[in-house]
């Protein structure tokens, strides 16, 4: 994949990770291990070793083979967190999952949306993806924040979906089709013309959560 990066709006950037962005990633992630352990993917077969480089590379081996594309956030050209796009389906499928985290100290400054809405159209135009989803914990109110800011439609609920701290967790799944959004996701924003009631989780499933 040959994608024009970095894409930047206002002081807000994501670029591909690079292999020197192991140290500054790793000290955010364990700095910020309480405000991220509730939302971080675990394996159910136990512990895995903690090598941001070894995870970097993997990463990257996954965007060489065209299975994802592995974004660092920035704001003001500092490491904020990191936007996962992962499981890229090609042909009748055409989509993929789009995964993130933020600092706890990046928090509430509207970097995350940014982001998802930059990388999203990356997918959309450069990639030429047909379907974006993004899955989130019930219980994670900022990341559904990011979503119903961004105008993507609630799709259902997944029971015991992902492995998140420790557990088989349900997640409410979002997403966008291409055709939505012509003018780009993070223009549609800005203009404040994404639908306000797309991402409304109906009764019935906040119930079943």
């Amino acid at each position: 994949m040959d994608l024009s990066l970095p894409r930047r709006h206002g002081s807000v950037s994501i670029r591909l990770v690079r292999p020197r962005d192991a140290r500054v990633l790793q000290n955010e992630l364990l700095s910020n291990r309480s405000w991220l352990r509730p939302w971080e993917a675990t394996s159910p077969d136990g512990p895995v070793s903690f090598d941001m480089k070894a995870g970097i590379r993997r990463l990257l081996q996954q965007y060489r083979d065209g299975s994802g594309v592995p974004f660092v956030m920035e704001d003001h050209d500092e490491v904020a967190g990191q936007l996962n796009v992962w499981g890229i389906a090609r042909g009748s499928l055409a989509s993929a999952t789009i995964g993130y985290w933020v600092s706890e100290r990046f928090a509430g400054r509207g970097i995350t949306p940014t982001a998802v809405a930059m990388a999203t159209d990356v997918c959309f135009t450069d990639l030429q993806l047909h379907r974006m989803e993004i899955c989130i914990r019930p219980e994670n109110k900022a990341s559904i924040r990011v979503v119903e800011k961004l105008g993507f439609r609630y799709e259902g609920l997944r029971r015991r979906y992902i492995h998140i701290n420790g557990d088989w967790r349900d997640h409410y799944a979002f997403a966008l089709v291409r055709d939505e959004v012509p003018e780009g996701v993070l223009e549609r924003w800005v203009r404040g013309q994404a639908p306000q009631d797309a991402a409304t989780v109906p009764p019935a499933d906040r119930l079943h959560a």
